[in-house]
Formats: C-alpha cells, structure tokens, sequence
C-alpha cells in the first residue's frame, strides 16, 4: 500500500468531501519522497503533529503519521521558527503526515464523539451540536441514572482524571451531549435540547457563570484527553482491514 492508497482508504470512511467548511486541510499535509510508489509498511497515530510526534514516529519505523491536529489550518504561514522545525522532522525523516480534524470528529463509526458516547454507555445515539454549519458531536441517554462523579469515571474508566468537573445541574443524568476538544462555548446547545450533562474538552473561564446560571452538569475531560478515541479507532479500523503494523504515539499535554 503507497501512502496515497493509504489516504484513499482513509477517506473512504472519514469523507473530508462532506466537510467543506473544515479550513484545516484534511487528507495529506505532507508527503513522502514517493507517495505513488513507496510501500507503507508501519502507520503511527497520534492526537497532535509537533516534532515530537514526527521523531517518535521515525524511531519506531513509521512510514506515515495520522493526527487529529495537523500542521496547516487553511491560512499561509511562513516555514519558519519551531513551523520550520516541525515541518523539517517530516521531510527529513521522510515520514508522511496525514490528518483529520473535523471529519474524525464527527465519524459515527471512528470518530471523537460517538466513540467517547460508546465509552459511557449512551443509548439511542444521534448527532448532535453545529459548528460552522457542520454537526460533529453526539447525544445520547444512559441505560439508568448516574451522578456526575459517576458519569466522570465512566469517561474515563483508566483511572484519567478530568481537568474540571462543573456539577451545576441535576443530581441524576440521564441524557449526555458530546463534543470533544476546545467546545467549552457550545454548552449552550446542549441545554437547548434538555440535556442533563455535557462532556467536552475544555471550558474557559468566561463559561463558568453562564454554565452555573444555565443549571447544566459539565465535564471538561481535557482537550487531549477527549482526542485521543477516534484516532486509536482508526487505528485499530487500519489494523484489521488491512493488517499493517501500527504504533499509538500517546504524548499528553494535561490540556
């Protein structure tokens, strides 16, 4: 499998197509020396692309590295400073950099947040929440009523903790929205559909008070911790559909 085979599978499940308001350059960020002819061999998966993901990858005997967080957001950036040096760990390595944002949010098979859904055990799942037009995230009902220090260990069933527990709401949940990552202001759209609780990454401290007077139980499980699901989906989706080797290359911010 060439690396744009290899990007031609992943589209097949994750349809950047579907995303067009997504500026941040889904699929191939950077190639190899020979996308059409080198085989792929190793893929390492990880949450971020940073020079630290891309050394970890060569050292591992990666050909390829899939993110949630690519280097390229739609804008023109100059090569320089610690872009250079991030972007310079690829193509010296002669490793690939593919990655998707929005789309592996949103995925009901491998994404962020029907995945942290399954985790807690949601029932009944569908979308839900907008962001530029694009629905990404996940809502849900419990099998039966828990508290929000139970919900918490639901999410996080290893042991994590989460970065900010905000219990303004219910003492039973039943019904749970999802958006992973850096969704802390879409608390309100959860309230509009009647939710007892809504998990995402983080919460900044212009949403405590709007939170608490909204009356709704929040979970900010970390930005990193809450992206770290659809990537090992894929991952393990890579590993049985077409038995390469892989590597999850787990680097946490406590973000």
């Amino acid at each position: 499998m060439t690396l744009t085979e290899l990007n031609r599978y992943f589209n097949s499940f994750l349809h950047k197509e579907d995303y067009d308001s997504d500026i941040s350059l889904n699929g191939i960020q950077i190639a190899n020396s020979a996308p059409d002819e080198k085989p792929i061999t190793k893929v390492a998966f990880a949450v971020d692309a940073c020079e630290a993901t891309a050394l970890k990858a060569a050292k591992e005997g990666a050909q390829v590295l899939f993110v949630h967080h690519g280097l390229f957001w739609g804008h023109c950036q100059t090569i320089t400073g610690t872009h250079y040096k991030r972007v310079a760990s690829f193509i010296k390595n002669d490793i690939a950099l593919i990655a998707y944002h929005i789309p592996l949010d949103a995925n009901e098979f491998v994404g962020n947040n029907f995945g942290l859904a399954k985790r807690i055990g949601l029932e009944k799942v569908r979308p839900f929440g907008k962001w530029r037009g694009m629905t990404l995230g996940a809502v849900g009902e419990l099998p039966s009523e828990c508290t929000i220090e139970e919900l918490s260990k639901k999410l996080f069933p290893n042991g994590e903790k989460a970065a900010h527990i905000l219990p303004f709401g219910k003492k039973s949940i039943k019904k749970v929205a999802i958006i992973s990552g850096g969704a802390g202001d879409d608390f309100d759209q959860a309230v509009k559909i009647g939710a007892d609780a809504y998990i995402t990454g983080e919460v900044g401290h212009e949403e405590y008070h709007a939170i608490e007077e909204s009356g709704i139980n929040v979970i900010a499980g970390g930005h990193y911790n809450t992206e770290t699901v659809g990537v090992q989906l894929v991952q393990k989706r890579l590993e049985e559909d077409k038995g390469l080797k892989t590597v999850f290359i787990d680097i946490p911010t406590g973000l």
